[in-house]
């Protein structure tokens, strides 16, 4: 298949308040996520490298020690191994996620 609707795609939860709907191809998987206000995602690492695009809200982010509040139009880029960390601003925030290789655990 090479068309998708992500309106209509189920979502996966991966934490309170952290939902994402994944699209995937041989090398590459794509997450378009919701985070609602005040979310967290704790400090972990994955041998994966990942570009995170910000499409609404603002993230306040620490990747490997480096911190950084990030808004809709910016992004970042984490190697793989590099461990990072978030908390979601006072407003829900929506975000492209890019991984490659494939994310075996993200796939449904």
């Amino acid at each position: 298949m090479y068309y998708y609707d992500p309106a209509v795609r189920a979502t996966k939860d991966l934490l309170p308040g952290i939902r994402t709907r994944t699209f995937w191809g041989e090398q590459m998987l794509l997450g378009v996520v919701d985070l609602d206000a005040n979310a967290i995602l704790p400090a972990h690492s994955h041998p994966h490298e990942q570009i995170t695009f910000v499409l609404e809200g603002e993230l306040h982010v620490d990747i490997a020690g480096e911190k950084r509040t990030l808004r809709a139009g910016e992004l970042m880029v984490i190697p793989g191994g590099v461990e990072h960390s978030l908390v979601v601003g006072s407003h829900p925030a929506r975000v492209l996620d890019v991984f490659s290789p494939t994310r075996e655990d993200l796939k449904y």
